[in-house]
């Protein structure tokens, strides 16, 4: 299996194994990042379109693109985007839509683009080029917005307090500046386990880049494309991304939805679009032993049936 040297893609067996690439198959690689998902689906013959709000990943994926011609094409667009963008290229359905989710391998470990505390770098976390940063989220907004955020997307029980600590050391302008406070803010000693300032980073992230909302609009798209037997398989990395993937596919096949027959003028839900819905996949111990973050990583696959897609206001 072909993967970057920088960026060990996760689950890839288990993704591969999903979806069934091979030679006229047409496949949307939702997030791009090092382009390893991208490589193995185009080893196995499938045509690609690879999506990566990330200039970055879209400039470092370039060779790859001149190396496969035809085969692959990359758009610097939102996977929530696809479906606009692959109807407009005359693109109207697919076999499989790929979705890791969350930040890149390549993204956290460089430290200018400020998404983790490892390496001091300006406090940014914007994924693509644009739109609000950290720094200017965490020194412009109240102390309630900064506390709602840190509680909803973090699931930070002292959310209250770190949000006090924040606005009382404003300005932060480094990742650096961040974690520190976070950490005097809960009491940080050098052997724990884990740093008490993952949960903020995390939360500052999701939120700057808006990725639950970014995460239901995508999986909406796939929905809208994918034809009937086709594959949508998602990876996700914490609970806030899976419970939505989980919920998403449980009511899109229909799980759960109860309609009594004996109840007269009860409208019955639309038809299910997903069947076939995997469990929760979880990596080996070879794959977190080799890829340590793999740890928290689910993927989640299912079949997309004959009925049209959802409305949004099926999808409420």
């Amino acid at each position: 299996m072909i993967t970057s040297a920088a960026h060990i893609p996760v689950l890839i067996d288990e993704v591969i194994a999903a979806v069934a690439p091979a030679p006229g198959k047409r496949i949307a690689d939702g997030t791009f990042g090092a382009g390893g998902y991208t490589a193995a689906l185009l080893e196995a013959g499938a045509r690609v379109y690879a999506f990566d709000r990330d200039p970055n990943a879209i400039a470092r994926g370039a060779a790859m693109v001149m190396a496969h011609g035809e085969a692959l094409s990359l758009h610097q667009r939102r996977f929530s985007q696809m479906a606009d963008e692959l109807t407009a290229l005359g693109v109207p359905s697919l076999d499989a839509v790929v979705l890791d989710i969350g930040v890149s391998s390549m993204q956290l470990d460089q430290a200018t683009r400020g998404f983790s505390f490892q390496q001091d770098g300006p406090l940014d976390m914007r994924m693509s080029a644009d739109g609000e940063s950290a720094a200017q989220f965490l020194n412009t907004a109240d102390e309630a917005a900064i506390a709602d955020v840190l509680y909803e997307y973090g699931e930070e029980r002292q959310s209250r307090r770190v949000a006090r600590a924040i606005v009382a050391a404003r300005p932060l302008e480094t990742t650096g500046d961040l974690a520190r406070v976070v950490r005097r803010a809960l009491g940080h000693r050098p052997h724990d386990k884990k740093d008490p300032a993952t949960r903020s980073f995390q939360a500052v992230r999701i939120h700057v880049n808006d990725e639950l909302g970014e995460l239901r609009a995508g999986l909406a798209a796939a929905e809208a494309l994918l034809r009937e037997g086709g594959v949508l398989a998602v990876v996700s990395f914490h609970s806030l991304e899976d419970r939505i993937v989980k919920r998403f596919l449980r009511e899109a096949s229909g799980a759960g939805r109860a309609v009594s027959r004996h109840l007269p003028g009860e409208v019955p839900g639309p038809a299910p679009t997903f069947a076939r819905l995997s469990k929760a996949i979880r990596p080996s111990a070879a794959e977190v032993e080799r890829n340590p973050r793999s740890r928290s990583s689910v993927l989640r696959h299912a079949t997309r049936t004959a009925a049209p897609a959802r409305s949004i206001e099926e999808r409420i």
